[in-house]
């Protein structure tokens, strides 16, 4: 998506209506939550955004709850950055809260020119740690590499770099990284934080330093990964298809959202995760929650951020894999993957250098397509 230069009266007109909705705010946080609940009851029907359609039973939750009129639609995160930003030019916002997945396309084109803005609730601010404040992070949510259980009795696979080798040609399945930007986010995060940790992985799988023409170790394994030829898909539903349906003589290894492991029990499939994998069993993307910055329901919207915080909220997508950034929600013994047992070994997702996988999106795009063999 192209930047969207906002006029300067655009400028002005936020800025004034900031002006006007902020100290009504405030006046309703001093009074404490029971008096945002009565300023929220007071406005137009709540409507929040989310990728996963179990946004429709937590905003019914929320509404029962404070008695609201307020209800939740499953927009994808692109569908949402597009429809945020034409809802605001038109003066005619319908979105008031989005739960979006695509942090740098936020940090890039959201939040600076003012189409929405963060809020952390007050009493949140000792249970959320710092990092996931500003912009405020509901959940962190992991991408996964696993392996089919009915053929394998253990993980297959030990190093990133395997995955390049001959025996994985055409054996590895992922989503496509020309059509999902967490992917191509997930090479620069690798590249920017992690580079070392790559290089080291190659060594101790070949057993001696790499030495490449790329500027970095992380070019290299996505070249070589991507000359590999693995399986791209649309979505990860069919990834979870081809590594974990049952009765496959020669299964594929995959990368997936860690929600797929609800398939084991929904539709059969047999898959764990790669716990053994080094140097990283996966990878964390963030969840944001932002508030439309011309809603005309703002405490409704402000106290949806706050419910989406508490275990009460956020209860209905726990069981998928999406961890909570508030410290004091623990994660249901029923959460199918067991992500939480092995979040020290997945690469965390840095929101300081959002900024930056947004700006190399396009270059990232262009590497897979030079290096991809189908």
């Amino acid at each position: 998506m192209k930047n969207v230069n906002k006029p300067a009266m655009r400028s002005a007109a936020l800025a004034l209506g900031a002006a006007l909705v902020v100290p009504m705010l405030a006046q309703a946080e001093e009074a404490g939550l029971d008096a945002l609940i009565e300023a929220a009851k007071a406005e137009p029907q709540l409507t929040v955004y989310d990728s996963t359609g179990k946004i429709v039973t937590v905003v019914e939750n929320f509404a029962e709850k404070y008695g609201l009129d307020a209800i939740g639609q499953k927009v994808s995160a692109t569908a949402q950055l597009e429809m945020v930003i034409r809802e605001s030019q038109a003066d005619n916002v319908k979105g008031d809260v989005l739960m979006i997945t695509d942090a740098p396309a936020a940090l890039a084109q959201l939040i600076p020119q003012g189409f929405v803005h963060s809020y952390l609730p007050p009493d949140m601010a000792d249970v959320i740690p710092t990092i996931y404040q500003d912009p405020m992070t509901a959940t962190t949510n992991a991408n996964v590499f696993a392996y089919n259980t009915e053929v394998h009795d253990s993980c297959p696979v030990s190093n990133i770099w395997e995955l390049t080798d001959e025996e994985w040609t055409r054996k590895f399945a992922m989503i496509d990284p020309l059509t999902k930007a967490s992917y191509t986010d997930w090479f620069s995060q690798m590249e920017s934080h992690h580079d070392d940790a790559v290089r080291d992985a190659y060594e101790a799988h070949y057993g001696k330093p790499l030495v490449t023409e790329f500027d970095s170790a992380t070019k290299r394994w996505v070249a070589d990964l991507g000359a590999n030829a693995p399986l791209v898909t649309d979505g990860d539903d069919n990834t979870s298809a081809a590594v974990g349906a049952p009765g496959q003589e020669t299964p594929f290894f995959g990368l997936m959202s860690s929600a797929k492991f609800r398939d084991v029990e929904a539709k059969g499939h047999k898959m764990a995760i790669c716990d053994t994998l080094e140097p990283w069993v996966g990878w964390t993307y963030s969840k944001l929650a932002l508030i439309a910055s011309g809603t005309d329901s703002p405490n409704a919207a402000k106290l949806f951020v706050h419910f989406i915080l508490t275990e009460e909220g956020i209860g209905p997508q726990m069981v998928d894999g999406k961890v909570p950034t508030n410290s004091t929600i623990s994660m249901p013994a029923n959460e199918p993957s067991g992500i939480i047992d092995l979040w020290d070994n997945l690469l965390a997702y840095d929101s300081a250098t959002g900024l930056a996988d947004w700006d190399s999106r396009q270059d990232w795009q262009d590497f897979w397509r030079i290096h991809y063999s189908r």
